[in-house]
């Protein structure tokens, strides 16, 4: 396994041990009556589980398969890693003053444009029907009380 994909998983899998972990500092509640932390705690626990199978992936195929890279390519690896890190914090600062469905629509938008995704026409919609279609679930239907922010959604 390189290092920096071994440096990335590991940072993900930490950050979504201390999602989880704040997320039990809120009510949780039940699926049927879902407090503010069962989100946070459902996206710390599939962060962990996402890198968990991505560590375990890349030291399988590294195994198989000696890769040579040269060392420009290095850093922008990490500096991928950096720049997922800093737009959840971001969008965790902007959380309350915009919105859930505001903060969602630019969190996707930013991590997608972070990710290499540089085609607007598949960027800006991906994004808009993802925020619409998480406001609808856990908004509208499971009646969860997500920050309105500016907008009052």
């Amino acid at each position: 396994m390189k290092r920096e994909e071994a440096v990335g998983g590991v940072l993900i899998f930490l950050f979504g041990a201390v999602t989880a972990y704040c997320s039990l500092r809120m009510p949780v509640g039940t699926f049927r009556a879902a407090g503010s932390g069962l989100f946070p705690l459902g996206l710390g626990v599939l962060l962990m589980g996402l890198s968990a199978i991505f560590i375990v992936t890349s030291r399988v195929r590294s195994r198989r398969v000696k890769e040579n890279r040269t060392p420009a390519e290095i850093p922008r690896s990490v500096a991928q890693v950096l720049l997922f890190m800093a737009a959840m914090v971001l969008a965790t600062l902007l959380f309350k003053t915009l919105g859930y469905p505001v903060t969602s629509f630019l969190l996707l938008l930013g991590l997608l444009r972070i990710l290499g995704v540089r085609n607007w026409g598949f960027s800006l919609p991906l994004s808009l029907v993802t925020a619409a279609g998480a406001y609808v679930l856990f908004v509208v239907w499971l009646k969860i009380p997500l920050p309105k922010g500016w907008i009052g959604l």
